[in-house]
């Protein structure tokens, strides 16, 4: 409810780019698990947050660091990788301030978030003596960054090029929300809808196998010795794996580079899962926060077009609406602007 409140306050009928609404919302989320609160949209902390977390993402992938990865005794003249140090230390700095409240407000009998609960863990082991365990302040530190810039970034771009496809394409914006119309009506969409939403849950999984956000996924290393199709690869190997040779493969997708929702439905409409979709990485340590980022994106998406219809901005034609991805650590839509209607 949050987020479409946003658009209604400053976007009804008016060309905006969608990357600051959406990232606040998929933020405040993030926020909420992690400290028990959420920030008020002109929050000069939060903001000041939000955008740290959205230009560290961008500088990770720029062209000059990622020749700072390969050659790192250039790096003195990288100025990307001065920013990013200060980022980060902004960042360590807010969060630790952010600790520091929730330690003088601590309570046993009531857990806020996941820094309360780490907290209690570090204060339960420590008073039973035990003082070498994974619970100390510089895991916390990296945790909650972490859980920040990987859950802000994919979530947030894979909402943006949600509604971007929806505007390109008209006649499935149509088909979605006749369905939400039909099966939801005008309450609020539960988790539990998704199994009666099949053509929305379709056009949902599309989004993250056409956007691809993370093409490479994370790096992994091997546990032992394999070989694989006929490669020797060692133990300790650090392999990528290239998510987008099975998410765009010729042989598992009908239409691999266009956007078709019927990819995930059977002749009957009814949801069809695919053993080729893999958007969160693959093999054993997969995406943790994959059961979070299912949820949210079902939730905003369906939230968003119970109550909006998304157009090109004024001037601009369905097709001239590119889809060209902005390369980076992740792929997220290129600079643009849409309009929210109210459907209300």
């Amino acid at each position: 409810q949050s987020l479409w409140f946003l658009f209604v306050l400053l976007f009804t009928g008016e060309a905006f780019d969608t990357t600051q609404p959406i990232y606040q919302a998929v933020a405040n989320m993030i926020c909420s698990i992690v400290y028990g609160r959420r920030f008020e949209y002109d929050d000069a902390e939060f903001t000041s947050l939000v955008h740290r977390a959205t230009r560290y993402i961008q500088l990770l992938g720029s062209p000059s660091i990622q020749v700072f990865n390969m050659f790192p005794w250039i790096g003195k003249w990288i100025a990307d990788r001065k920013e990013l140090h200060m980022i980060t230390a902004e960042n360590q700095k807010q969060t630790q301030q952010m600790f520091s409240r929730l330690k003088e407000t601590l309570n046993p009998q009531m857990c806020r978030g996941f820094v309360d609960a780490f907290l209690l863990r570090k204060q339960n082991l420590e008073e039973s003596g035990i003082t070498e365990s994974h619970f100390h302040d510089k895991n916390l530190m990296h945790t909650v960054l972490n859980l920040f810039a990987a859950g802000t970034d994919t979530t947030a771009s894979t909402l943006r090029w949600a509604l971007l496809f929806m505007a390109k394409y008209p006649k499935i914006q149509d088909q979605v929300q006749e369905e939400l119309s039909r099966v939801v009506g005008s309450r609020q969409a539960q988790v539990e809808d998704r199994k009666s939403l099949p053509f929305t849950d379709a056009v949902i999984h599309e989004t993250q196998r056409l956007g691809n956000i993370a093409p490479m996924a994370l790096p992994h290393k091997t546990s032992k010795d394999v070989t694989f199709q006929g490669h020797f690869i060692k133990k300790g190997t650090t392999v990528f794996p290239l998510l987008t040779s099975v998410l765009y493969d010729e042989s598992e997708w009908e239409h691999p580079r266009s956007f078709y929702p019927a990819h995930f439905l059977d002749k009957d409409g009814k949801f069809i899962k695919r053993d080729a979709f893999m958007p969160f990485s693959a093999g054993r340590r997969a995406c943790p926060g994959e059961s979070l980022a299912r949820m949210e994106l079902f939730i905003f998406f369906t939230s968003l077009l119970q109550h909006f219809r998304f157009t090109p901005a004024p001037g601009v034609s369905e097709d001239e609406l590119d889809l060209t991805p902005r390369v980076g650590v992740t792929l997220s839509p290129s600079p643009h602007k849409l309009c929210a209607v109210s459907c209300m």
